[in-house]
């Protein structure tokens, strides 16, 4: 990469990695709101739905954005938007101001997906191994969002807290401010003037430009999304509770007294929960390069192969240690190559200047319909048991790795 873009790959890092360390940041926060603003855990649960409902929703029509005033502006429209939104939650005094203040957040954030990856793909010609670190951008802060935020809350109030937070995007906001990003013009095939023309922007051609994407196949790409979406919110919605439980049966370590009133928060559950996100940051590395090396579509065949195998071994692996350690670090590499590969898969099946809205749908099949994997694990762990949910997830990966083959087989590169 040249020198401008490794700047635009740091850049979306940063936001990327901002984005997940506020989604991450608001369940650490709860715990102190219940008390603080003396409601109950179901009226939270209201409140933050009403975030994460947004944040899946608006990624169509910030797509459809994007493609009509370019990634940037959006994207420091983003950042500055979650850093509002975090400087309101540390002024506010009710659970109405709350709300609103996480819908803000859900709104702006929503955004950043498509903007994000139709920047990349547009700008950087090693597209993969961009779409790789960016991807490593949000894991850390999906790992190491939380940890912050927590440690952060043993030196400070939460109101300064959710101050502190606003601004890291600032900054990032402020260098990304500095970039020239160009070449996403030139490569989308939309001069500057076509980004600064809203008013092109109708139900027509918004409706126009969705059957020109579907037209090629586009469709299979998101029937795949919709299954890695699944997999991904299955796997990860209980899997603390799901470490801890065999974790209990295998090992028998006190990090602190279990009567101290911090034991929760040494448990070790949660650090292995923590170590299966981190080593996602080597998936995401090995998933960009391996988009650079092979098509990508080819790629996801044997990932989501994979995937189903390691969820059929999760439960025979708890019988011992070892194993145990061993299947849940790889699912965890595993889970998170599928992300660039499946990205880059976006971009070589949409045309260039329908690119931010090829985003906007896949991000929302994948945290729209892909939401629906919470309730499904939380449906076969009620009346069934978490063997039964690891077949399951077996039974998804599957579906994904005959829709990666359908679109070799029948959808047709557009890029």
């Amino acid at each position: 990469m040249d020198t401008a873009e490794r700047r635009i790959v740091g850049f979306t890092a940063g936001a990327h990695a901002l984005v997940h360390t506020y989604e991450l940041s608001i369940p650490i926060l709860l715990t102190v709101w219940i008390a603080e603003f003396s409601t109950t855990a179901a009226a939270l649960g209201g409140v933050v739905t009403v975030g994460y409902g947004l944040f899946g929703i608006g990624a169509l029509p910030g797509g459809i954005l994007v493609d009509r005033i370019g990634s940037k502006p959006l994207i420091l429209a983003c950042l500055s938007g979650m850093a509002g939104s975090f400087l309101l939650v540390s002024l506010a005094p009710t659970l109405a101001v709350l709300t609103l203040a996480i819908a803000l957040w859900g709104v702006t954030a929503s955004v950043y997906h498509p903007a994000g990856l139709a920047l990349i793909s547009t700008s950087v010609d090693q597209r993969g191994t961009a779409l790789g670190y960016h991807g490593i951008g949000g894991n850390l802060g999906i790992a190491l969002g939380p940890l912050a935020t927590a440690l952060l809350l043993l030196a400070f109030d939460w109101e300064v807290v959710a101050a502190l937070l606003a601004v890291p995007a600032l900054l990032v906001a402020g260098y990304g401010a500095t970039l020239d990003v160009g070449g996403e013009s030139a490569a989308s095939g939309r001069g500057d003037d076509a980004h600064a023309d809203t008013t092109a922007m109708t139900l027509g051609s918004v409706v126009g430009d969705t059957r020109a994407l579907m037209a090629g196949g586009f469709v299979l790409v998101l029937a795949f999304a919709v299954s890695s979406g699944l997999y991904y919110r299955t796997f990860l919605t209980f899997l603390p509770d799901l470490l801890g439980d065999v974790l209990s049966g295998l090992v028998d370590v006190q990090l602190i007294d279990p009567e101290s009133p911090y034991a929760e928060e040494f448990d070790l559950a949660r650090y292995l929960y923590v170590a299966v996100l981190t080593v996602g940051v080597f998936g995401q590395y090995l998933g960009g390069r391996i988009a650079d090396r092979v098509r990508p579509e080819r790629g996801l065949i044997g990932l989501m192969s994979v995937l189903a195998v390691l969820a059929l071994l999760f439960a025979p692996a708890s019988e011992t240690t070892a194993m145990f350690l061993a299947v849940s670090l790889l699912l965890g590499v595993a889970l998170f190559t599928v992300q660039p590969l499946s990205q880059a898969t976006v971009a070589a099946y949409s045309p260039p200047d329908a690119r931010g809205l090829s985003f906007g749908f896949t991000y929302l099949a994948i945290f729209g319909v892909g939401s629906l994997g919470a309730a499904l694990a939380g449906t076969v762990l009620t009346r069934a048991g978490s063997d039964e949910l690891f077949v399951v997830l077996a039974g998804i990966a599957t579906v994904g790795a005959l829709c990666a083959t359908a679109i070799v087989r029948f959808a047709t590169r557009r890029d």
